[in-house]
């Protein structure tokens, strides 16, 4: 019975992996090709939550409602490429920064803790309620998504700011703006991580001031499992941003099975970083102790 039950969760449970899965695109266009550590998410994706709350339940059409949002979460990482680039402040604790100053606007945009968005009483695009139309409506936003920002990192600005993540010093050599680069990739990022909080706000009925608590882990999770699935044939870019998505939506099938086992869900995040920081060490660990020495020789001799 209790398998069923399990079998029954996977599809909500695949719902919120998309979400959290299209917040960790935006964490993937900072960390793998800006190469920039933005902890600004934790407190975006709140903002972006918060600020669809408000405007849902003040009658405004959704769809405004998750534009808008998006455009609170470009000003956050606007707000982040100021303190990196025109202050001089490392990005990892700009993003901190942003973070603490998310924090006072986002309860001053709810004006209070936390405000429910009750899918029987208003207007959203998805809810808990009604997964299966949900997993379409996200699935046609992972799409649209995926699609666009293969669209992007194909044209001339997409390329510099590749080009900047992978070289910063060759970049700024062949003229490009690095420091803009940053700046627009932030803003970029976060504004798919508010996306992402907009959605998450409509699904489970409300949003909360701690509901970005842990996201940078969730994201980095998510990232990190996706390459390890698509790893073999992810030469795509966008076969690598469809896994970043399988990432998210496996990460949530390994929380829902925690749950089904009895296990304590207040440990998951541990367990999160942990094996984040295992997925990490891989490579490392690759190259320093399981590397062939004779290939190495004879590389050097070749």
């Amino acid at each position: 019975m209790a398998f069923f039950d399990w079998l029954g969760a996977l599809p909500g449970a695949a719902a919120q992996g998309i979400i959290w899965g299209i917040m960790a695109i935006g964490v993937y266009i900072t960390y793998k090709i800006l190469d920039v550590a933005d902890l600004t998410v934790d407190g975006s994706i709140c903002t972006g939550g918060a600020v669809c709350a408000v405007l849902v339940t003040s009658g405004v059409n959704v769809w405004v409602a998750l534009a808008v949002a998006t455009v609170a979460g470009i000003l956050c990482g606007l707000l982040t490429g100021f303190f990196h680039t025109f202050m001089g402040i490392p990005a990892i604790l700009a993003g901190i920064l942003t973070q603490l100053i998310l924090w006072s606007v986002n309860l001053k945009i709810m004006g209070q803790a936390n405000l429910a968005v009750p899918s029987r009483a208003f207007k959203v695009l998805i809810a808990a309620s009604r997964v299966p139309k949900s997993l379409l409506v996200l699935a046609g936003f992972m799409i649209v998504l995926i699609a666009v920002l293969y669209w992007f990192f194909g044209t001339e600005m997409g390329a510099s700011l590749r080009a900047t993540g992978s070289n910063i010093q060759m970049s700024r050599a062949q003229g490009i703006n690095t420091e803009l680069n940053k700046i627009f990739g932030l803003a970029l990022s976060n504004g798919v991580v508010a996306l992402s909080g907009a959605l998450l706000t409509q699904y489970q009925g409300f949003a909360d001031i701690n509901m970005g608590r842990g996201a940078i882990v969730i994201g980095l999770a998510s990232v990190i499992i996706g390459e390890a699935v698509t790893a073999r044939f992810a030469k795509n870019f966008a076969v690598k941003l469809l896994g970043v998505i399988l990432g998210g939506v496996i990460y949530y099938f390994v929380y829902q099975t925690v749950v089904f086992l009895g296990l304590d869900t207040d440990l998951l995040k541990m367990l999160s970083a942990i094996v984040v920081a295992i997925f990490l060490a891989v490579p490392y660990w690759k190259k320093r102790y399981f590397s062939n020495p004779k290939k190495k020789e004879e590389k050097r001799d070749a």
